[in-house]
Protein backbone atom coordinates (compact mmCIF):
# COMPACT_ATOMS: atom_id res chain seq x y z
CA UNK A 1 0.00 0.00 0.00
CA UNK A 2 1.25 3.64 -0.34
CA UNK A 3 1.60 5.95 2.57
CA UNK A 4 -0.83 7.07 4.56
CA UNK A 5 -1.93 10.25 4.29
CA UNK A 6 -1.89 12.47 7.38
CA UNK A 7 -3.86 15.48 8.49
CA UNK A 8 -3.48 17.49 11.65
CA UNK A 9 -6.22 19.23 13.12
CA UNK A 10 -4.54 21.89 16.05
CA UNK A 11 -1.44 21.89 15.74
CA UNK A 12 -0.36 23.30 19.35
CA UNK A 13 1.84 23.49 21.65
CA UNK A 14 1.91 19.49 22.90
CA UNK A 15 1.11 18.20 18.95
CA UNK A 16 4.38 20.49 17.86
CA UNK A 17 6.30 19.08 21.09
CA UNK A 18 4.91 15.09 20.74
CA UNK A 19 2.72 13.95 17.91
CA UNK A 20 4.72 15.84 15.19
CA UNK A 21 8.28 14.43 16.09
CA UNK A 22 6.84 11.14 16.38
CA UNK A 23 5.00 10.59 13.00
CA UNK A 24 8.25 12.57 11.48
CA UNK A 25 9.81 9.59 13.01
CA UNK A 26 7.73 7.23 10.26
CA UNK A 27 8.21 9.42 7.54
CA UNK A 28 8.61 6.17 5.22
CA UNK A 29 5.03 5.20 6.13
CA UNK A 30 3.15 8.73 6.10
CA UNK A 31 2.90 11.63 3.61
CA UNK A 32 2.28 14.73 5.34
CA UNK A 33 -0.87 16.04 3.69
CA UNK A 34 -2.63 19.04 5.95
CA UNK A 35 -2.63 20.81 9.06
CA UNK A 36 -4.62 23.12 10.88
CA UNK A 37 -3.88 25.82 13.49
CA UNK A 38 -5.09 29.22 14.40
CA UNK A 39 -2.13 31.56 13.47
CA UNK A 40 -0.70 32.40 9.99
CA UNK A 41 2.83 32.65 11.04
CA UNK A 42 3.24 29.38 13.55
CA UNK A 43 1.11 27.87 10.65
CA UNK A 44 3.37 28.75 7.82
CA UNK A 45 6.38 28.06 10.16
CA UNK A 46 4.94 24.10 10.99
CA UNK A 47 3.63 23.68 7.07
CA UNK A 48 7.31 24.31 5.77
CA UNK A 49 9.02 22.46 8.70
CA UNK A 50 7.24 19.22 7.92
CA UNK A 51 6.53 19.20 4.45
CA UNK A 52 2.89 19.66 4.37
CA UNK A 53 1.11 19.68 1.06
CA UNK A 54 -2.03 22.10 2.76
CA UNK A 55 -2.13 24.49 5.70
CA UNK A 56 -5.06 26.52 6.86
CA UNK A 57 -7.16 27.61 9.49
CA UNK A 58 -9.89 25.80 8.49
CA UNK A 59 -10.07 22.06 9.88
CA UNK A 60 -12.30 21.36 6.63
CA UNK A 61 -9.66 22.01 4.36
CA UNK A 62 -7.25 19.40 6.02
CA UNK A 63 -10.42 16.44 5.20
CA UNK A 64 -10.93 17.68 1.78
CA UNK A 65 -7.04 17.27 0.77
CA UNK A 66 -7.97 13.39 1.55
CA UNK A 67 -6.36 11.68 4.59
CA UNK A 68 -5.70 8.02 6.29
CA UNK A 69 -4.57 8.91 9.97
CA UNK A 70 -5.29 11.86 11.38
CA UNK A 71 -4.56 13.48 15.10
CA UNK A 72 -6.93 16.20 16.48
CA UNK A 73 -5.01 18.01 18.95
CA UNK A 74 -7.52 21.33 19.20
CA UNK A 75 -9.11 22.81 22.25
CA UNK A 76 -11.24 19.79 23.73
CA UNK A 77 -14.80 22.36 23.45
CA UNK A 78 -14.12 21.25 19.45
CA UNK A 79 -13.22 17.72 19.69
CA UNK A 80 -16.47 16.19 19.14
CA UNK A 81 -17.24 18.20 15.93
CA UNK A 82 -13.93 17.67 14.10
CA UNK A 83 -13.63 14.10 15.37
CA UNK A 84 -16.56 12.99 14.10
CA UNK A 85 -16.01 14.71 10.72
CA UNK A 86 -12.78 12.72 10.38
CA UNK A 87 -14.07 9.63 11.21
CA UNK A 88 -16.75 10.23 8.60
CA UNK A 89 -13.65 11.04 6.16
CA UNK A 90 -12.92 7.79 6.28
CA UNK A 91 -9.66 8.48 8.37
CA UNK A 92 -8.52 6.43 11.94
CA UNK A 93 -8.12 9.10 14.09
CA UNK A 94 -5.97 9.98 17.63
CA UNK A 95 -8.04 12.70 19.57
CA UNK A 96 -6.15 14.76 21.96
CA UNK A 97 -7.50 14.36 25.92
CA UNK A 98 -10.04 15.00 27.04
CA UNK A 99 -12.13 13.05 24.29
CA UNK A 100 -15.09 15.54 24.87
CA UNK A 101 -16.63 18.10 27.37
CA UNK A 102 -19.97 16.33 27.62
CA UNK A 103 -20.61 12.07 28.09
CA UNK A 104 -22.94 11.92 25.12
CA UNK A 105 -20.68 13.40 22.70
CA UNK A 106 -17.82 10.96 23.99
CA UNK A 107 -20.20 8.16 23.69
CA UNK A 108 -21.47 9.49 20.04
CA UNK A 109 -18.00 9.49 18.66
CA UNK A 110 -17.47 5.86 19.50
CA UNK A 111 -20.26 4.43 17.78
CA UNK A 112 -19.39 6.92 14.81
CA UNK A 113 -15.96 5.27 14.92
CA UNK A 114 -17.86 1.36 14.86
CA UNK A 115 -20.13 2.63 11.98
CA UNK A 116 -16.79 3.95 9.80
CA UNK A 117 -15.04 0.80 11.27
CA UNK A 118 -12.49 3.31 12.00
CA UNK A 119 -9.80 2.86 14.87
CA UNK A 120 -10.09 5.82 17.32
CA UNK A 121 -7.28 6.81 19.56
CA UNK A 122 -7.27 8.73 22.50
CA UNK A 123 -3.96 10.48 24.02
CA UNK A 124 -2.74 8.47 27.17
CA UNK A 125 0.53 8.17 26.72
CA UNK A 126 1.03 5.79 30.16
CA UNK A 127 -0.72 3.11 28.68
CA UNK A 128 2.07 2.97 26.21
CA UNK A 129 5.13 2.86 28.79
CA UNK A 130 6.59 -0.69 29.56
CA UNK A 131 5.62 -0.22 33.08
CA UNK A 132 1.80 0.41 32.07
CA UNK A 133 1.86 -2.84 29.41
CA UNK A 134 3.53 -5.36 32.09
CA UNK A 135 1.37 -4.22 34.67
CA UNK A 136 -1.79 -4.56 32.11
CA UNK A 137 -0.39 -8.56 31.13
CA UNK A 138 -0.29 -8.86 34.59
CA UNK A 139 -3.75 -8.06 35.70
CA UNK A 140 -4.99 -9.76 32.43
CA UNK A 141 -3.31 -13.32 33.86
CA UNK A 142 -4.16 -12.98 37.23
CA UNK A 143 -6.90 -11.20 37.28
CA UNK A 144 -8.42 -9.20 40.87
CA UNK A 145 -11.86 -10.39 41.13
CA UNK A 146 -14.71 -8.00 41.55
CA UNK A 147 -13.48 -4.59 42.33
CA UNK A 148 -14.07 -3.50 45.75
CA UNK A 149 -11.63 -0.25 46.37
CA UNK A 150 -9.81 1.58 43.68
CA UNK A 151 -7.88 5.05 44.76
CA UNK A 152 -6.22 7.01 41.65
CA UNK A 153 -4.27 10.29 43.49
CA UNK A 154 -1.80 12.72 41.05
CA UNK A 155 0.43 15.81 41.17
CA UNK A 156 1.29 17.26 37.86
CA UNK A 157 3.29 20.49 38.00
CA UNK A 158 0.32 22.93 36.53
CA UNK A 159 -0.15 25.97 38.89
CA UNK A 160 1.35 28.43 36.25
CA UNK A 161 -0.71 26.73 33.62
CA UNK A 162 -4.47 26.66 35.21
CA UNK A 163 -3.44 30.15 36.99
CA UNK A 164 -2.78 32.17 33.57
CA UNK A 165 0.48 32.15 34.92
CA UNK A 166 3.44 30.70 32.79
CA UNK A 167 3.28 26.97 30.86
CA UNK A 168 3.75 23.34 31.54
CA UNK A 169 7.40 22.09 31.53
CA UNK A 170 6.74 20.77 28.30
CA UNK A 171 5.28 22.57 26.20
CA UNK A 172 6.86 23.79 22.70
CA UNK A 173 8.76 26.94 23.04
CA UNK A 174 7.71 28.41 19.82
CA UNK A 175 4.31 27.49 20.21
CA UNK A 176 3.34 28.71 24.16
CA UNK A 177 -0.61 26.91 24.76
CA UNK A 178 -2.95 29.66 24.94
CA UNK A 179 -4.49 30.40 28.30
CA UNK A 180 -8.37 29.95 26.91
CA UNK A 181 -7.31 26.61 25.92
CA UNK A 182 -6.67 25.69 30.01
CA UNK A 183 -8.78 28.18 31.60
CA UNK A 184 -11.77 28.90 30.11
CA UNK A 185 -13.89 26.58 31.29
CA UNK A 186 -16.24 26.86 27.69
CA UNK A 187 -13.15 25.43 25.92
CA UNK A 188 -11.68 23.10 28.57
CA UNK A 189 -14.58 22.13 30.59
CA UNK A 190 -12.49 22.58 33.81
CA UNK A 191 -9.24 22.94 35.25
CA UNK A 192 -6.81 20.12 36.99
CA UNK A 193 -9.52 17.42 36.56
CA UNK A 194 -9.79 18.00 32.63
CA UNK A 195 -6.06 19.01 32.14
CA UNK A 196 -4.38 15.85 34.43
CA UNK A 197 -7.12 13.77 35.64
CA UNK A 198 -8.22 12.78 32.66
CA UNK A 199 -4.51 11.33 32.32
CA UNK A 200 -4.76 9.19 35.20
CA UNK A 201 -8.61 7.89 34.66
CA UNK A 202 -7.03 6.84 31.19
CA UNK A 203 -4.29 4.98 33.07
CA UNK A 204 -6.79 3.56 35.83
CA UNK A 205 -9.76 2.54 33.86
CA UNK A 206 -7.59 0.73 31.58
CA UNK A 207 -6.12 -1.13 34.14
CA UNK A 208 -8.85 -1.74 36.02
CA UNK A 209 -11.94 -1.48 33.45
CA UNK A 210 -14.94 0.27 35.71
CA UNK A 211 -17.32 2.88 34.69
CA UNK A 212 -18.15 5.34 37.19
CA UNK A 213 -21.75 5.16 38.02
CA UNK A 214 -21.76 8.46 40.99
CA UNK A 215 -19.73 10.94 42.19
CA UNK A 216 -18.98 13.57 45.30
CA UNK A 217 -16.53 16.58 44.68
CA UNK A 218 -14.44 18.92 46.45
CA UNK A 219 -12.24 21.42 44.03
CA UNK A 220 -10.32 24.70 45.45
CA UNK A 221 -8.78 27.49 43.20
CA UNK A 222 -6.57 29.70 44.85
CA UNK A 223 -5.12 32.50 44.13
CA UNK A 224 -8.35 33.44 42.13
CA UNK A 225 -6.97 30.96 39.77
CA UNK A 226 -10.01 30.98 36.64
CA UNK A 227 -10.41 27.37 37.23
CA UNK A 228 -9.43 24.65 39.74
CA UNK A 229 -6.23 23.67 40.55
CA UNK A 230 -7.08 21.06 43.52
CA UNK A 231 -9.58 17.87 43.24
CA UNK A 232 -10.87 15.49 45.93
CA UNK A 233 -13.18 13.09 44.36
CA UNK A 234 -15.30 10.22 45.94
CA UNK A 235 -16.53 7.57 43.90
CA UNK A 236 -19.05 4.53 43.40
CA UNK A 237 -18.48 2.45 40.66
CA UNK A 238 -21.41 0.10 38.62
CA UNK A 239 -20.14 -3.12 39.97
CA UNK A 240 -20.25 -2.05 43.61
CA UNK A 241 -16.79 -0.85 44.01
CA UNK A 242 -15.74 2.60 45.91
CA UNK A 243 -12.88 4.58 45.70
CA UNK A 244 -11.27 8.44 45.23
CA UNK A 245 -9.64 10.26 42.90
CA UNK A 246 -7.80 13.13 43.84
CA UNK A 247 -5.02 15.69 42.00
CA UNK A 248 -3.49 18.58 42.85
CA UNK A 249 -1.43 21.32 41.10
CA UNK A 250 2.64 21.34 41.83
CA UNK A 251 4.85 23.69 42.43
CA UNK A 252 7.59 23.85 39.67
CA UNK A 253 11.04 22.40 39.74
CA UNK A 254 9.29 19.76 42.71
CA UNK A 255 10.58 16.41 42.20
CA UNK A 256 12.47 17.69 38.97
CA UNK A 257 8.84 17.92 37.75
CA UNK A 258 8.46 13.97 37.41
CA UNK A 259 4.62 13.72 37.49
CA UNK A 260 3.23 11.59 40.93
CA UNK A 261 0.27 9.10 40.08
CA UNK A 262 -0.30 5.98 42.02
CA UNK A 263 -2.90 3.43 41.25
CA UNK A 264 -3.86 1.31 44.44
CA UNK A 265 -6.87 -1.25 43.57
CA UNK A 266 -8.32 -4.21 46.02
CA UNK A 267 -10.46 -6.64 44.69
CA UNK A 268 -12.21 -9.71 45.64
CA UNK A 269 -9.22 -11.86 44.41
CA UNK A 270 -6.06 -9.95 44.93
CA UNK A 271 -4.75 -5.94 44.75
CA UNK A 272 -2.51 -3.77 43.00
CA UNK A 273 -0.19 -1.10 43.28
CA UNK A 274 0.54 0.81 40.50
CA UNK A 275 3.23 3.90 41.19
CA UNK A 276 4.86 5.79 38.03
CA UNK A 277 6.64 8.40 40.00
CA UNK A 278 8.74 5.39 42.17
CA UNK A 279 8.44 2.80 39.18
CA UNK A 280 6.94 -0.21 41.13
CA UNK A 281 3.83 -2.49 39.96
CA UNK A 282 2.85 -5.01 42.85
CA UNK A 283 0.05 -7.62 42.84
CA UNK A 284 -0.70 -9.93 45.19
CA UNK A 285 -3.51 -12.62 45.86
CA UNK A 286 -4.76 -14.42 48.64
CA UNK A 287 -3.65 -17.94 46.46
CA UNK A 288 0.03 -17.15 47.27
CA UNK A 289 0.57 -15.17 43.96
CA UNK A 290 2.73 -12.68 44.98
CA UNK A 291 4.64 -10.10 42.00
CA UNK A 292 6.95 -7.27 42.41
CA UNK A 293 7.29 -6.45 38.59
CA UNK A 294 11.03 -6.17 37.40
CA UNK A 295 11.41 -2.02 36.10
CA UNK A 296 14.10 -0.46 34.81
CA UNK A 297 14.55 3.18 35.34
CA UNK A 298 12.47 5.12 33.30
CA UNK A 299 9.83 2.35 32.53
CA UNK A 300 7.36 4.65 34.27
CA UNK A 301 7.73 7.57 32.29
CA UNK A 302 5.27 9.46 30.53
CA UNK A 303 5.55 8.17 26.62
CA UNK A 304 4.70 11.44 24.28
CA UNK A 305 5.62 9.38 21.24
CA UNK A 306 3.14 6.65 22.11
CA UNK A 307 -0.02 7.86 20.78
CA UNK A 308 0.80 8.77 17.66
CA UNK A 309 3.02 6.02 17.11
CA UNK A 310 -0.35 3.79 18.07
CA UNK A 311 -2.23 5.87 15.39
CA UNK A 312 0.07 4.45 12.38
CA UNK A 313 0.68 0.99 13.70
CA UNK A 314 -3.63 0.85 13.75
CA UNK A 315 -3.77 2.06 10.49
CA UNK A 316 -2.08 -0.52 8.85
CA UNK A 317 -3.42 -3.50 10.95
CA UNK A 318 -1.16 -4.03 13.53
CA UNK A 319 -2.92 -6.22 15.95
CA UNK A 320 -3.38 -4.61 19.63
CA UNK A 321 -1.63 -1.50 18.91
CA UNK A 322 -4.97 0.26 19.94
CA UNK A 323 -4.36 0.92 23.84
CA UNK A 324 -6.63 3.88 24.32
CA UNK A 325 -9.42 3.56 22.63
CA UNK A 326 -12.79 5.18 22.48
CA UNK A 327 -14.55 3.97 25.11
CA UNK A 328 -12.04 4.15 27.87
CA UNK A 329 -11.92 7.79 26.75
CA UNK A 330 -15.86 7.78 27.04
CA UNK A 331 -15.26 6.55 30.72
CA UNK A 332 -13.07 8.89 31.72
CA UNK A 333 -15.79 11.77 30.50
CA UNK A 334 -18.02 10.09 31.80
CA UNK A 335 -16.26 10.19 35.84
CA UNK A 336 -15.41 14.08 34.78
CA UNK A 337 -18.50 15.21 33.87
CA UNK A 338 -20.19 13.83 37.61
CA UNK A 339 -17.34 15.57 39.19
CA UNK A 340 -17.40 18.74 37.55
CA UNK A 341 -21.80 18.17 38.31
CA UNK A 342 -20.86 17.53 42.06
CA UNK A 343 -18.83 20.29 42.64
CA UNK A 344 -21.24 22.73 41.60
CA UNK A 345 -24.42 21.42 42.97
CA UNK A 346 -22.43 20.43 46.01
CA UNK A 347 -24.50 16.79 46.19
CA UNK A 348 -23.49 13.54 45.01
CA UNK A 349 -24.03 13.59 41.22
CA UNK A 350 -25.40 9.69 39.55
CA UNK A 351 -24.79 8.52 35.97
CA UNK A 352 -28.67 8.82 34.67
Amino acid sequence: MGKLRLGVIGAGSWAVAAHLPALAERGEEIEFTGVCRKGGEALRRIKDRYGFRVASEDYRDVLDAGVDICVVASPTALHHEQVRAALEAGAHVLCEKPMTIRPEDAWDLVETARRAERELLISFGWNYSPMIRAARRLVDEHGLGRLEHLTVHMSSQTRELLSNTGAYPDADPDTVPEPATWTDPRVSGGGYGQAQLSHALGLALHLVPERVECAFALMSAPGKAPVELHDAIALRFTGGGVGTLSGGSAHLGAGDNKHALEVRAIGSEGQLLVDVERELVWLYRPDGTDIRLPVSPGDGAYQPWGPANALVDAALGHAGANAAPGDLGARTVEALDLAYRSARSGRLEARS
